[in-house]
C-alpha cells in the first residue's frame, strides 16, 4: 500500500519576524517530505576561532 500525501508549500514572507511567528506555530512536515531527505558530507568546513561562553541554569 503506497501512501500518497500532498505537502503544502511553504508560504512567502514579507520579513524575517512572520517568518519566525509561523514557524514557531506550524511543524516543518507539512511542507517536507522528510522520508526523502539525504545525508549531506561538507568537507569543507571549518571549525570556528571565537571562543563562546554558554551560561546555564543548575
Amino acid at each position: 500500500m503506497s501512501k500518497q500525501t500532498t505537502k503544502e508549500p511553504i508560504p512567502k514572507f514579507k520579513t524575517e519576524a512572520q517568518e519566525r511567528a509561523y514557524w514557531e506555530t506550524h511543524d516543518s512536515t507539512v511542507h517536507v517530505d522528510w522520508t526523502k531527505a539525504q545525508k549531506v558530507k561538507l568537507p569543507n568546513l571549518k571549525p570556528t576561532t571565537k571562543t563562546i561562553s554558554l551560561r546555564l541554569p543548575q
